[in-house]
């Protein structure tokens, strides 16, 4: 994987204990984030800000510095609140290999022959799917035969037409780059308390 990937994993709050030479599957299981990954549309409409901030609203008045800290902790805890995050949560997901869990799964649905028309790989193409969300789409998926596993395009699909309809999201670089780091997040939720005049 590039360095500028491991970095941005790393500016996220991820972590990987992959060595230089692993494979995209051995990178990727290599891979873990502690708490959920914000889109950088999320400044757009910050769910959960002011409700936390009605909750805290005297930690606020007494202490902005642990005002905001208490904040960070609770966004970026291990939790599903649905706040417009995505989850990083990475999966194997083989519906074209026999003898695996998935073998079958997409049968009648879709063929490898129209994942071809759109996915770059090799047969039998196997995926790993490393962030659901509750938007749309809300799977995103990279194939592990991908001709670039340095840098592998990333798709998206989404449960109801399960990987009957794929967008291409660009690569991992550039997906990581949708989210935002935790003092982006910080930014943005401070912007947001002085719009609502939160602040002094």
């Amino acid at each position: 994987m590039t360095p500028e990937i491991r970095q941005q994993i790393h500016s996220l709050g991820g972590t990987t204990t992959a060595a230089p030479e692993a494979t995209l599957p051995e990178f990727l299981d290599a891979t873990t984030f502690p708490h959920p990954l914000y889109p950088r549309s999320y400044a757009e409409q910050p769910f959960g800000l002011d409700e936390f901030y009605q909750q805290h609203s005297a930690l606020y008045a007494a202490n902005a510095t642990a005002f905001y800290e208490a904040l960070l902790q609770h966004f970026f805890a291990d939790h599903e609140l649905p706040y417009g995050q995505d989850f990083f949560r990475n999966f194997r997901f083989t519906p074209f290999t026999p003898s695996t869990p998935d073998y079958g799964e997409l049968e009648g649905l879709v063929t490898p022959e129209d994942l071809h028309l759109l996915v770059a790989g090799t047969a039998p193409l196997e995926f790993s799917c490393i962030c659901y969300s509750y938007g749309f789409p809300d799977h995103y998926f990279v194939c592990l035969s991908d001709p670039r596993p340095q840098n592998p395009t990333v798709y998206g699909t989404d449960h109801e037409v399960f990987f009957e309809e794929i967008t291409v999201m660009g690569s991992l670089e550039e997906f990581l780059n949708r989210y935002l780091s935790k003092e982006e997040f910080l930014r943005v939720a401070q912007q947001h308390f002085t719009t609502r005049h939160f602040s002094s």
